[in-house]
């Protein structure tokens, strides 16, 4: 093997270490036990009786659907549901189950009191949706061999299980599939900036990084009240501390996070783009949906789902029946003049 050949492979091999390591990364920093997840104390303590009557009682938990916008914890509860009551998780995704075919080889493979958990439930194919009805509520399932004539119903006989569920739309989910789960349907708040401060404080501990109380400040206020978001921005400012050779102080913190365009309130670009083409080409709104995403060159989903939420609950843009209008107070973060209308 030539030398090139070699540092090539050992270039190839370095990367996949690398790859590897920040791949677990996100896996060790959720919390293992209950008392290490911040926040959301009102689910937990549901869950905590949820999950010790059914152990009292010898009985899987009843099946649990958990909604809310991503990076709010969904999984980790999950997972950490599978730990504190000592199951087996069998893990999914709703477009992962394409055909009836997948669901009845996780849900036939599976143990007595085994957790089977499926991220982005509603997008569950309709024909999948409708054998998991008698599933979850009877414990069989029916498969159709054959076609035409011919075709005949086989019933199979399933093992006690619990169905965890997670989905960030829940409007989408059906009715039917929503009042199966009757273990409870929990909706994920955002966090407050001390649970965030709590959340990157632990993170921060894993990682081997020391972040003073102000470093720490700088990256909640910036965070989105998501605890996703936070540890995202806690990794970048490690590593252009690391980087840099400088200490990871508030300086290093509002240097890594200014490269990365987040200003004070935690508004990316892209944000303050929408906000800025609203007031400079349309005089602040009422503007439509569809105008907007023509000027901004961005997917109507992507303004709808992605930017506006996070503006609206700042207070920074109003969404009305005439349109999209940028409030006094997202003039004022922009360094506009407002003008009352």
């Amino acid at each position: 093997m030539s030398s090139k050949d070699t540092t090539t492979k050992h270039v190839r091999e370095e990367a996949s270490v690398h790859s590897k390591d920040e791949g677990f990364l996100d896996q060790t920093l959720r919390p293992n036990l209950w008392e290490e997840y911040i926040g959301q104390e009102n689910i937990k303590a549901n869950l905590k009786i949820l999950l010790t009557a059914a152990e009292e009682r010898s009985h899987p938990a009843e099946h649990i659907l958990f909604y809310g916008p991503p990076g709010l914890g969904k999984t980790t509860l999950a997972h950490l549901i599978a730990k504190e009551t000592r199951r087996q998780i069998k893990i999914t995704s709703g477009p992962a189950i394409e055909k009836v075919g997948d669901l009845a080889s996780i849900l036939t493979n599976l143990a007595p009191g085994d957790i089977v958990f499926i991220d982005e439930i509603h997008r569950l194919n309709k024909m999948v949706e409708e054998v998991l009805y008698p599933a979850m509520e009877s414990g069989v399932l029916d498969i159709i061999i054959g076609k035409g004539p011919s075709a005949r119903t086989i019933q199979l006989e399933l093992p006690p299980f619990t169905l965890i569920a997670a989905t960030t739309r829940i409007a989408l989910l059906s009715s039917p599939l929503r009042s199966r789960f009757s273990g409870g349907v929990f909706r994920l708040e955002f966090y407050s900036h001390e649970e965030i401060k709590k959340i990157l404080s632990r993170s921060a501990k894993i990682l081997g990084v020391e972040l003073d109380d102000e470093g720490l400040d700088e990256i909640a206020k910036r965070a989105r009240f998501t605890p996703r978001t936070a540890n995202y921005f806690l990794k970048r400012c490690r590593d252009y501390a690391q980087v840099h050779k400088m200490p990871l102080s508030k300086d290093a913190v509002k240097k890594a996070l200014a490269l990365l365009e987040i200003d004070e309130i935690g508004l990316s670009s892209s944000d303050r783009r929408v906000l800025e083409i609203i007031i400079n080409k349309f005089n602040g709104g009422p503007v439509g949906l569809k105008t907007i995403a023509a000027a901004t060159s961005e997917e109507e989903a992507t303004i709808e789902e992605v930017v506006e939420p996070y503006l609206i609950q700042l207070g920074l843009l109003e969404r009305t029946t005439r349109g999209r209008t940028v409030t006094k107070k997202g003039y004022e973060h922009l360094g506009f003049d407002f003008i009352e209308k």
